[in-house]
C-alpha cells in the first residue's frame, strides 16, 4: 500500500493507523521530499514500471503496489538552485516522479492524481453535476464587470466563491483562504476584468449537507449552522447522519464515473422546500473529522477499500 501525502495529514494518519492494525504493509512518502530524503529508480518493461521508491525508513517495490492513497503532497522545491534550474528541476521532477506514481500497473488509485486534476476544475464540476442528474444554482464564470452586475441584478442574491483555494497569509503570518461571501452589483469594479471570478445564485437554504463517497459506501451528514459557509467555523456545526434522498446515490456515482474517481466528498445545500443543491465535489476532500462526530465507520470503510476488499 502506497500513502502518498505531506507529513501533517491526520487524515492519512488516522487510515495508515487502521490498516497497520490489520496487518497490511504501507509505504507513506511525500512526493515533495523528491529529491532530498526520496528516490526512485524506475524501468519501463513489456510488463509495466518496475523498480523502487526509497524513503529513509521504507522501500516500495513498485511492481507490488495494490492500492495508492493519493491525498495532499507538498509541491516540488529546490530552494538551493536558481530561479531557471529550479523550474527545471520542477519539471523534470514532476513528469518523472509524478509519471512513474501515476502509471502504476494493476494499482487501484484513490483518486488517480491526473482524475483528481480533472475534477479540481469547478466549472467541468458542475457542467458534471448536471449531467449526473444534480440541481445546480445559477452560476456565472466571468472577467467581465458589466456581466458580473448584469447577473447580480438578475439571480441576486448572489456570492462570490473562489474558483480553487490557494493558501494565503494574512499580516500576522497565519493561514487563510479567499472568502465565500455575498455580492451586491455596487462591489463590482474594474478590477474583475483582473482574472476569472465565481458568482452563483445564492440558495435559501435551511442546512449543509457532506455526502463522502468511499467506493461502495456513502455515507451522508446533515450540518446545522447557521452560516453562508459552515467551513469557516466549526465550533457552530452540528452533524446529524441521515439518508439521501431517492435518487442522489445514483448520480453521485454517475459524476464519479464522469472523472473515474472512486472517492468524492460532495456539498450540497438544502432548500426550505427540501430540495438539495449540488454546490461542488472535492475529490480530495476531508472526511475524518465526521467519524468522531457522528460514529460513522468511515476510516473502516477507506482502509477496506484500499484493501480492495469493495470496489465499484
Amino acid at each position: 500500500m502506497l500513502v502518498v501525502t505531506m507529513i501533517d495529514d491526520p487524515t492519512a494518519d488516522l487510515v495508515i493507523r487502521e490498516l497497520h492494525g490489520r496487518d497490511v504493509p504501507v509505504v507513506r512518502l511525500d512526493s515533495g521530499d523528491f529529491p532530498a530524503t526520496l528516490s526512485v529508480a524506475a524501468t519501463i518493461t513489456p510488463h509495466g514500471i518496475e523498480g523502487t521508491l526509497t524513503t529513509p525508513t521504507r522501500t516500495a517495490d513498485l511492481s507490488r503496489i495494490r492500492s495508492l492513497y493519493y491525498r495532499r503532497p507538498s509541491g516540488f522545491a529546490f530552494p538551493h538552485l536558481d530561479e531557471q534550474n529550479a523550474r527545471f528541476a520542477r519539471t523534470q521532477a514532476r513528469y518523472g516522479l509524478g509519471g512513474v506514481l501515476a502509471s502504476l500497473p494493476g494499482c487501484l488509485y484513490v483518486n488517480h492524481p491526473h482524475r483528481i486534476g480533472d475534477a479540481e476544475f469547478k466549472p467541468s464540476g458542475l457542467t458534471a453535476a448536471v449531467t449526473a442528474g444534480f440541481q445546480i444554482p445559477r452560476t456565472l464564470v466571468t472577467s467581465d464587470p458589466d456581466a458580473a452586475r448584469a447577473f447580480i441584478k438578475a439571480n441576486g442574491p448572489v456570492i462570490y466563491k473562489p474558483l480553487s483555494t490557494p493558501l494565503y497569509r494574512n499580516g500576522s503570518g497565519v493561514s487563510c483562504t479567499v472568502e465565500v461571501r455575498e455580492v451586491v452589483a455596487a462591489d463590482i469594479d474594474e478590477r474583475i476584468s483582473g482574472t476569472a471570478h465565481l458568482f452563483q445564485r445564492r440558495v435559501d437554504k435551511i442546512a449543509d449537507a457532506r455526502v463522502t463517497v468511499i467506493g461502495d459506501q456513502v455515507f451522508t451528514v446533515r450540518i446545522e449552522s447557521g452560516l453562508l459557509d459552515w467551513r469557516t467555523d466549526y465550533d457552530q456545526l452540528t452533524y446529524t447522519p441521515v439518508q439521501p434522498p431517492p435518487g442522489l446515490t445514483s448520480s453521485l456515482y454517475r459524476y464519479l464515473r464522469e472523472f473515474g474517481l472512486v472517492f468524492g466528498a460532495f456539498d450540497f445545500a438544502i432548500d426550505r422546500d427540501g430540495r438539495w443543491w449540488f454546490l461542488e465535489c472535492n475529490p480530495s476532500g476531508q472526511w475524518a473529522w465526521l467519524e468522531p462526530e457522528t460514529g460513522l465507520p468511515m476510516v473502516s470503510a477507506m482502509a477496506d477499500l484500499l484493501e480492495r476488499k469493495k470496489t465499484r
